[in-house]
């Protein structure tokens, strides 16, 4: 007698062999050259090529920012990319700029130095880790769509890099602001874990009226051209501007939760859902 044939086993092997659609690698492939960018500026960090390795930061940074948008476009979200963009932040926005400031200067503080590292990199883990649980909570206010909770991994290691910015624009490394720059290091990782909103852009950039098409062509050439011949001064600046837009911001997500509490609350008796399905939360595909 023949063994009985489990149909759902069937079809659970056949989903393992069938063809994986080319829009789903795309992204995964952008996260994984990232990833390469931050296990390099290790590397550059401790061979003491500085400028390498936040250049590596700064690239890792920039794909990041489009892999999820690519992904959203050629609707090319996955799980697994989600995943593996959560393991590849921690690695280029957690470990990587902890080994950088620990390589430029912090090793001079010896134990001191390595903890506010060590305690950034964990900062970085445990905002990654809230923002997974964070996706799939029910409970989530519509405006919280558009902004995080705490400051990203990507901007929180170009902001704890400003002492190396300002390092090579001049400034001496002198032992106080060693020690400064370790008191700084754990006020970013405190950022990242804490509950300040943060806008996240994610529904920007969508659509562009067809007379800003030129302009913003020009001004994102402009701001590359910049950051290339003048990459410290660009990025203090842009760690300053970002640091004291954090109170607009703030105001801005406490108005959206005040809207949101004054709306009114539909009745007993009326079905939420009654003309049409459940719609989905909104809710981001990837990973910051």
């Amino acid at each position: 007698m023949a063994p009985r044939i489990d149909p759902a086993r069937l079809e659970a092997q056949r989903a393992r062999f069938r063809a994986i659609p080319v829009r789903t690698l795309v992204p995964n492939v952008i996260t994984l050259l990232a990833l390469c960018a931050g296990l390099t500026a290790i590397r550059m960090a401790a061979e003491a090529k500085l400028e390498l390795a936040l250049a590596a930061i700064v690239f890792a940074a920039a794909l990041d920012g489009v892999d999820g948008r690519i992904a959203r476009m050629i609707k090319g979200t996955s799980r697994f990319g989600a995943e593996l963009d959560s393991l590849a932040d921690f690695v280029n926005f957690g470990v990587a700029p902890a080994l950088i400031l620990y390589f430029w200067g912090l090793h001079d503080l010896k134990s001191a130095g390595w903890i506010a590292c060590m305690a950034f990199a964990i900062c970085a883990g445990l905002r990654l880790a809230r923002f997974n649980v964070a996706i799939d909570d029910p409970n989530k206010p519509a405006f919280a769509s558009n902004f995080f909770t705490g400051v990203p991994a990507p901007a929180g290691a170009i902001l704890v890099l400003l002492p190396i910015y300002l390092f090579f624009l001049g400034m001496p490394k002198q032992p106080w602001l060693l020690t400064l720059t370790a008191l700084y290091t754990l006020a970013i990782g405190f950022l990242m874990v804490s509950r300040l909103p943060v806008f996240s852009g994610k529904r920007l950039g969508t659509r562009v009226a067809p007379e800003l098409v030129l302009p913003l062509v020009i001004l994102v050439v402009l701001f590359v051209a910049l950051l290339i011949s003048f990459p410290w001064e660009v990025l203090t600046a842009g760690v300053i501007a970002y640091l004291l837009a954090r109170e607009f911001e703030a105001a801005k997500a406490e108005r959206h939760a005040a809207a949101a509490r004054t709306l009114p609350a539909p009745a007993a008796d009326e079905e939420p859902h009654a003309h049409g399905p459940a719609s989905e939360p909104d809710r981001p595909s990837r990973l910051n």
